[in-house]
């Protein structure tokens, strides 16, 4: 396994999710709940952070390593849905979102490493669709998190859902995409189901 800044970044990425969650574990005492919102809006920022910064660091130093490339998305998938779970336990989000959102990244997942086993991994690469996806449930779970007024009568939980709606749309949209990437792809080989 290599070890380089790019590498240390997900690594951090992945500490980060017990500290972001145990944020809303601790006593009002400890830290108020207005401050629990605050400090687990800025984890999981610094986590965003960090998501495009390895990314951007692995491709400028050429650091770039199939390890890095499976250890990445793992480390998205695993905050974003603790985030999910969590913000769906506040009752800030319904949990019939956080379902749809985190099952299409366990079947898209899955059908990449599929499509990776047949030698056709690049016809489910990350599309601009993806990337839309991704920067909607970033806003959302970012917002949901602060759930803190911006301007008076305007609350983020708001706004938030609003973003959440449209990343589910986004990530329908994008789970149907890559499954008729993959089934084109599929539809020139013989394939045992």
């Amino acid at each position: 396994m290599p070890l380089n800044l790019p590498i240390f970044l997900t690594w951090l990425r992945v500490a980060l999710i017990p500290i972001f969650v145990a944020v809303f574990f601790l006593p009002d005492t400890a830290l108020s709940p207005r401050m629990q919102n605050f400090t687990a809006a800025a984890i999981f920022g610094l986590a965003g952070f960090t998501d495009w910064l390895d990314g951007y660091l692995a491709r400028r130093w050429r650091q770039t390593s199939a390890f890095g490339a499976f250890l990445d998305p793992v480390a998205d998938k695993l905050i974003v849905a603790a985030a999910l779970i969590l913000l769906v336990q506040l009752e800030r989000t319904p949990g019939w979102m956080a379902m749809i959102i985190i099952g299409r990244e366990i079947a898209i997942s899955a059908l990449r490493e599929w499509m990776a086993g047949l030698g056709s991994r690049r016809s489910v690469a990350v599309a601009y669709i993806g990337k839309l996806k991704t920067a909607a449930q970033m806003i959302a779970i970012l917002l949901l998190l602060f759930a803190e007024p911006v301007v008076p009568g305007v609350g983020t939980l708001m706004i938030g859902n609003t973003f959440m709606m449209l990343a589910v749309i986004l990530t329908l949209w994008s789970m149907i995409y890559y499954l008729r990437m993959a089934s084109h792809e599929l539809a020139g080989k013989k394939i045992d189901l």
